[in-house]
């Protein structure tokens, strides 16, 4: 007897044009190498999510490429322009204003679902090692608050908020679900595995463990475990396969979200998140 399986969803995450203005065209380039879903990365360079037009263009350029939107990523950056990241957003952040923007940018993006649907809005709790510069970008209680506001509007709209793997003490595999199940008050909120980051921060497979409990979806890039380069899955040292066996054990069915920068080219680059793609599936299926 032969077990029909269901095919995987994979998406890409807009974080691929994340130097550029999101266009109708990288939809269009993205679903033509056979992807079914868009994360848009919320950075106000990149796409104007506080705009009405601009959310109205998105969702006839969806509807145009056939794709669907999977989620939006919280924006972490006021800017992000020739490589270089603008002031921070921080919804940890122990200063009031501060916390408050952060959390502001955080609702304009999420209210994106007013108009499409869509499942996660993929939050930070806090800013990485690399970006912090006082123990102020980092406050748990800070984060508690804001993660607990923003889940309850998000659940108004049937919107899921997955506080992301990062690497910084709040955001590993661990904090995240202690921050989960102790913390917040508000139902609905889950955890997104960011693969790259969880390689750089130790144990990729303990990770998967840990939040199998809360896991919402995910973000799928590599590294060689020094430096944050979103590469194409197999481009780097992270062991895919022990990864998806694990995967398949905690009983994860949902998108995976390739997360990848441009190396090359963005239309080379999604070639080779194709084939990525094609393997990842086969280990899926074996």
């Amino acid at each position: 007897m032969f077990r029909l399986v269901a095919k995987r969803q994979f998406g890409v995450s807009t974080h691929l044009y994340h130097g550029q203005r999101l266009t109708r065209d990288h939809l269009i380039e993205i679903a033509a190498h056979g992807f079914e879903a868009v994360e848009v990365f919320a950075t106000r360079t990149h796409f104007d999510y506080h705009s009405a037009a601009a959310v109205a263009d998105l969702q006839q350029w969806l509807a145009e490429a056939g794709l669907q939107l999977h989620g939006v990523h919280a924006p972490t950056s006021e800017s992000y322009v020739a490589g270089r990241w603008g002031a921070p957003l921080t919804l940890a952040s122990a200063d009031a204003d501060a916390r408050a923007k952060a959390l502001d940018e955080a609702r304009a993006a999420l209210h994106i679902a007013r108009r499409i649907p869509m499942r996660t809005l993929v939050a930070h709790v806090g800013l990485p090692r690399t970006q912090s510069t006082s123990p102020t970008d980092n406050s748990r209680d800070s984060a508690r608050r804001s993660i607990d506001e923003l889940q309850r509007e998000a659940a108004r709209l049937d919107v899921h908020v997955a506080v992301e793997v990062i690497p910084n003490e709040l955001s590993r595999a661990g904090s995240l679900v202690h921050f989960v199940e102790e913390d917040i008050e508000a139902e609905g909120l889950g955890i997104c595995l960011d693969f790259g980051h969880a390689h750089l921060d130790g144990d990729v497979l303990d990770a998967i463990e840990t939040v199998s409990g809360h896991l919402l979806t995910t973000h799928v890039h590599d590294n060689r475990g020094k430096t944050d380069d979103h590469l194409v899955p197999f481009d780097g040292t992270i062991d895919w396969p022990s990864a998806l066996t694990a995967v398949q054990k905690i009983g994860y069915d949902g998108t995976f979200i390739l997360e990848i920068a441009a190396h090359g080219s963005t239309r080379e680059t999604l070639k080779r998140a194709q084939k990525a793609r094609e393997r990842m599936e086969r280990l899926l299926a074996a």
